[in-house]
């Protein structure tokens, strides 16, 4: 089993943080499957953004789970106040992200922009293993392959963030220039697992258990790390965890997706309150009802990959959580053929 610092895992499948994706309500979703590990939601460092509702919301635990909260920042100060405040409102693990390719993320100099700055990334988790170290809790980072193909420097960040005191590491096989475009290589992963001693996380197009066997095999990670292929399927970890560890586990079929759907979708009524809940929830109806297995289940209807189309629309465009909830609950009223 893989232990991050005092803390041990029940299985060695993460899911990825996700900014706008693993909130609590899809979190605990995961979590009641049967998930591993979970990171919540990327939290920015800035002091103006400390108390914001966007940063307390994603600094909310799922019950039960093991609390980790996510930050990026570039500055160092502002990186220590953040993991002081994210300690104190209870995280036990804290997880930096060097790895984010988003543009509004790297035009701050921050998230995988520092891939290209190793001095400062590594000061960055200097400084926040330190803050850390006094309440006794460990720092992970998730990180790519390097700023470009080029300068894959993963393998030798790496060691130095360990030396740093980092407890684990997530390496997404891309470098910042990549972003989630092209094959990605896991033999820079494979070479970041033989640098350090501490747990290490793939991360990349895993998209089922016979990928994450795969994954596993070639790099010599201690584990893999879910991300997108999750949209809509918040089941997948859990499923590919069991398929390693020899259990059966059947994915959900459409009844039980539909089912899934409505319990998010009200937990996230309720989490962000209607009016922003509705808005939320419609991406989360999006991936859901376009997920290829639910497609490729089919409905007892002769059109029913257009009728299915068709209802997702109305979803999208409902205004009120009742009319999201019982539109879809015309769909779990229907049988699958």
């Amino acid at each position: 089993m893989i232990r991050i610092g005092s803390h041990q895992l029940r299985n060695c499948v993460a899911l990825a943080p996700m900014a706008g994706v693993t909130d609590v309500p899809f979190r605990k979703i995961a979590w009641e499957q049967g998930v591993g590990y979970m990171v919540g939601e990327m939290t920015g460092s800035r002091p103006e953004l400390k108390n914001t509702r966007k940063t307390l919301l994603r600094r909310e635990a799922v019950a039960g789970s093991l609390h980790a909260v996510q930050i990026a920042g570039t500055d160092v100060e502002w990186l220590k106040d953040a993991v002081r405040d994210a300690i104190e409102c209870g995280a036990q693990i804290v997880d930096l992200n060097f790895g984010c390719p988003a543009k509004k993320v790297c035009r701050k100099a921050a998230g995988s922009a520092l891939m290209a700055h190793p001095e400062q990334l590594v000061a960055l988790t200097t400084a926040a293993v330190s803050v850390a170290a006094t309440a006794a809790v460990p720092v992970t980072v998730k990180m790519r392959t390097g700023p470009a193909p080029a300068t894959r420097n993963a393998p030798e960040l790496a060691k130095a963030l360990e030396d740093a005191g980092v407890a684990a590491l997530a390496v997404h096989g891309r470098t910042r220039a990549c972003k989630f475009v092209g094959d990605v290589e896991f033999d820079t992963v494979a070479r970041v697992k033989a640098a350090v001693s501490v747990p290490v996380f793939a991360n990349g197009d895993i998209c089922s258990p016979t990928d994450a066997q795969r994954v596993l095999a070639q790099t010599g990670a201690d584990g893999v790390m879910i991300g997108r292929a999750a949209l809509g399927a918040p089941w997948l970890p859990a499923w590919i965890a069991a398929e390693l560890e020899g259990r059966h586990f059947r994915p959900p079929g459409l009844a039980e997706r539909v089912q899934f759907l409505r319990d998010q979708l009200l937990a996230t009524h309720r989490f962000y309150g209607e009016e922003q809940g509705v808005r939320i929830a419609r991406k989360h109806v999006q991936w859901t009802l376009s997920h290829a297995t639910i497609l490729s289940e089919g409905l007892n209807s002769a059109d029913a990959e257009g009728s299915l189309r068709a209802l997702t629309k109305s979803i999208l465009r409902a205004s009120t959580a009742n009319e999201q909830l019982d539109l879809l609950g015309t769909l779990g009223e229907r049988r699958v053929a």
